[in-house]
């Protein structure tokens, strides 16, 4: 790694001095024609305008016609020959070429024997000879400027064809150090690119595997090889100590996966101990809640034999061991009724599907909770079914009396339960409704699990089983089942069960016998 920073250096040194060294020579060149013909085109420009204006001064001179335009025609001709003069010693400074000094000492002899043919002019103008002076203008002081403005332009032609020359020269040098440059960038490019060929190689994909190995240990995944123990370099440290660490990882995670399956264990045992706890505490409080209606009817009525013994006609006397008789029937009917339940939520259920007729199967259940609980309005509809289904009547009995139960249960003491059946095509729909307490909305997704009860049904007596047996037992009939609510204003729920032509339900019986 120290070679190849030093590398790395020293090729950024030696770019870096190889551009300047290139940029040096290419500026050299330009300044040449910065600082030489660019000064002497600009200057030999403004000798030539300055003369020029000279030479329209001079005419002005001529043509003047009051003693105010002559003087200040007068004084524009000093200023003019005092800016020809400061630009000549402009251009004096500049050391040039034999053959521009030459020329440039032509053109000062014929520039000076021009101001003094126009000094010859401008005093005829002066003495009002303006005929003299006018014939003067015209012969020999044009002749004289016309002479210093031809060497004036053959010096500036000499100077702009050599300063384009050097602009050349400047442009080839551009050009050749541009190429040399590019040259030195690619070579170093292409040796930056081995450089990190060599790092990636050498270096960085033995660190991204020595990463991949920690990360590998850190999801516990120890059954892994470690590369690059074998080298002698810092490498070969770092994949040594990576090595020690997965050992001590395998022992620490056989360590933890002992001590998690004793913990699961455990916890198992404690939940089993807290659900079966849970639920002969729900079912005594349920049972004895069931059992006290029917005991209470009983032991009313046997009071009342007892009492009324020498008093009471044998009709009376049969009136009321048939209430008798039907409150034992209830308690037998809700002691069946828990023993099919615990059945199907402990997945031991018998299904025994045979043709059956759900109005009558509806009514009983409705008529098991008038009898079961005074005060009660249980309306049924079941007149528009015109066929049987196939199913367990049981297990549908326990569903339905486990759904109007509910009704019941969350209604107030008076309020309607409303039980409607209807045929639809290949359906038998049955809908329980209630205007009761109705399920919150965050509670109706958890509905059917078991053990769920609503968050707002805290003081009433239930199990949290009774909705689960319910979906049981759809399911078992390749059913349905779906709640409609609103809390505070009741509930409905909708059972859908197949109900299939009769020769479908033959196909169907028979393939349950032979499952």
């Amino acid at each position: 790694m120290y070679s190849v920073f030093a590398l790395l250096f020293f090729l950024v040194i030696g770019l870096g001095a190889f551009g300047f060294a290139r940029l040096s020579e290419v500026n050299r060149v330009s300044e040449v024609i910065r600082n030489h013909w660019l000064r002497d085109t600009r200057i030999l420009g403004d000798l030539s305008n300055y003369m020029s204006d000279y030479r329209t001064a001079e005419a002005t001179q001529l043509l003047a016609s009051t003693p105010l335009e002559f003087a200040a025609s007068e004084k524009e001709i000093t200023a003019l020959g005092a800016t020809v003069a400061r630009s000549q010693r402009a251009y004096e400074e500049i050391s040039e070429a034999p053959s521009e000094t030459l020329l440039y000492a032509q053109f000062s002899k014929q520039w000076a024997a021009y101001q003094t043919v126009a000094a010859q002019v401008i005093a005829f103008a002066r003495t009002e000879h303006t005929a003299e002076g006018v014939h003067l203008y015209n012969t020999m002081s044009r002749q004289a400027f016309d002479l210093s403005s031809d060497t004036l332009s053959r010096l500036t032609g000499q100077t702009v064809a050599k300063a384009h020359r050097d602009s050349a020269l400047a442009a080839v040098t551009y050009q050749r150090a541009r190429t040399l440059i590019v040259t030195a960038m690619l070579l170093a490019t292409s040796l930056l690119i081995g450089v990190i060929v060599y790092i990636a190689r050498s270096i960085l994909a033995p660190l991204l595997e020595l990463a991949t190995c920690m990360r590998a240990l850190a999801d516990q995944n120890t059954e892994l090889a470690i590369p690059s123990v074998r080298r002698e370099d810092e490498m070969g440290e770092m994949a040594r100590a990576v090595a020690v660490f997965r050992d001590n990882a395998v022992a620490l995670v056989n360590s933890q996966r002992r001590l998690i399956e004793q913990a699961a264990e455990l916890e198992q045992g404690l939940e089993n101990e807290r659900r079966l706890t849970a639920q002969e505490r729900d079912f005594v409080a349920m049972t004895s809640h069931e059992f006290r209606t029917p005991l209470t009817n009983i032991d009313g009525h046997a009071q009342r034999l007892i009492k009324m013994s020498n008093r009471l006609d044998p009709k009376d006397i049969a009136e009321r061991g048939a209430r008798i008789r039907s409150a034992v029937q209830r308690i037998t009917n809700i002691m069946d009724s828990l023993l099919g339940e615990s059945r199907v939520l402990d997945g031991q259920a018998v299904f025994h599907p045979t043709e059956l007729e759900p109005g009558a199967l509806l009514r009983d259940a409705c008529q098991v909770h008038r009898d079961a609980t005074r005060g009660v309005i249980i309306s049924e509809d079941c007149s528009s079914l015109s066929a049987n289904i196939h199913g367990d009547s049981k297990l549908l009995f326990h569903a339905f009396s486990n759904l109007i139960s509910n009704a019941i249960k969350y209604s107030p003491l008076g309020s309607p339960i409303e039980v409607v059946a209807r045929q639809e095509p290949e359906w038998l729909v049955v809908e329980v409704r209630d205007y009761g307490i109705g399920i919150p909305a965050r509670d109706r997704e958890h509905l059917f699990e078991r053990y769920f009860r609503g968050s707002n049904a805290t003081g009433i007596a239930g199990t949290g089983v009774g909705l689960h047996l319910v979906s049981m037992v759809v399911a078992l009939h390749h059913g349905e089942v779906f709640v409609e609510s609103l809390e505070g204003v009741g509930s409905r729920f909708i059972v859908r069960l197949p109900a299939p032509t009769p020769k479908a339900a033959a196909g169907m019986t028979s393939a349950i016998d032979a499952a």
